[in-house]
């Protein structure tokens, strides 16, 4: 009974929401899912319809004036919520690359991951600030930062020191 239901209604339900779908702001596969499910629950409530085609136009008609309501009331967002500044992907190759990087530091020789942790702290030490947590001189900073770069460059995989 259902299922000949089914049959007899599906071209009218998908010329019905076909018509009425670009006025309400929405798809027609959208309605006629709708309208599909409202029959559904309607045959478990009180049976099949007495009409069905007139049944089958009113509820295509309601669905599509309840799709226009929400989309009134509805404001899209001004970016989309998971939008918190990159595709997964990007995200976790970038802490790859990261933690890559931090374990090359930790294996350079002396002095060299301290002052590669001092240059890489997200509080962005000056070379004064470096100089002084390190005991060394400022003016030797620089030439023992291109040292101990040289060595991380040949630590580190081509992919991250690429970068």
């Amino acid at each position: 009974m259902t299922h000949d239901l089914v049959t007899a209604l599906r071209p009218l339900l998908t010329a019905e929401a076909a018509a009425e779908a670009y006025a309400a702001g929405t798809e027609a596969g959208d309605l006629e899912q709708a309208v599909w499910l409202r029959l559904l629950e309607r045959l478990e409530a009180d049976g099949p319809p007495h009409d069905p085609g007139q049944w089958l136009r009113r509820a295509v008609r309601a669905e599509a004036r309840r799709t226009r309501r929400t989309r009134r009331l509805e404001r899209p967002y001004p970016a989309e919520p998971a939008d918190d500044g990159g595709d997964p992907e990007q995200l976790a190759l970038a802490a790859a690359r990261g933690r890559a990087l931090r374990a090359a530091v930790r294996r350079l020789p002396g002095r060299c991951p301290r002052l590669m942790e001092a240059l890489l702290a997200p509080e962005d030490l000056t070379y004064r600030e470096i100089a002084g947590e390190l005991g060394i001189s400022q003016g030797s900073l620089g030439p023992e930062r291109s040292r101990c770069l040289g060595c991380l460059r040949r630590l580190l995989p081509p992919e991250v020191a690429a970068r």
